[in-house]
């Protein structure tokens, strides 16, 4: 059977008029912030204290946009008669976020967790310039990153947590052996004096 002439034009309309009597659902943006997934990837946050300089992250990042600058130290020796130790101090780490294509790698090849995904995505500049994040701003950008989820419960338990509580209670019984065995050391000395006259 041939479609009836102007049909298509009526289903049209019938979707327009349906949709013309529901309430609209726009959210205003500035005004009202929405509400972002758990693992956005807004901006990223530097935590200092953890890098090591080991240029990780710039070597493998493919636009080239991290800059690192450092320089060695002499740290003494911390026992008597130990050697020196050189370590790289940090003197500048930045991000240049107009280059930034929010891969992530950096991220996942950073073998001390020293960068992070913030959810803050807020950070238009009127010059590109500013765009070039210094380590002071990352470290700003670090106090916004959230919580890591909680674990599933029905999770297999991390490898690193199960051999560290094999090893804790491995010399906790290596411990309790040892104390036990001074103990009967002990009491055997006790009775061996009471065995005298």
């Amino acid at each position: 059977m041939a479609p009836i002439p102007g049909s298509g034009l009526a289903k049209g309309l019938a979707v327009t008029l349906r949709t013309m009597t529901r309430k609209t659902v726009t959210a205003q943006y500035p005004e009202v912030q929405p509400e972002l997934p758990p693992r956005t990837r807004g901006v990223i946050g530097l935590f200092e204290e953890n890098c090591t300089v080991c240029m990780l992250c710039a070597r493998e990042c493919p636009d080239w946009c991290i800059y690192i600058d450092s320089h060695k130290e002499t740290v003494p020796a911390a026992a008597p008669g130990g050697r020196e130790r050189s370590r790289n101090v940090l003197d500048r780490f930045a991000i240049d976020f107009s280059l930034c294509m929010y891969c992530g790698i950096c991220i996942e090849v950073c073998p001390f967790d020293a960068l992070f995904w913030s959810p803050e995505f807020e950070y238009a500049e009127t010059d590109i310039h500013e765009l070039t994040h210094e380590r002071d701003k990352l470290r700003q950008w670090m106090w916004t990153v959230p919580e890591p989820p909680a674990l599933d419960p029905r999770a297999e338990e991390p490898k690193e947590v199960a051999a560290a509580r094999k090893a804790a209670e491995k010399a906790a019984a290596q411990a309790a052996a040892a104390q036990a065995a001074a103990q009967g050391t002990d009491a055997q000395d006790t009775d061996a004096r009471e065995d005298r006259p």
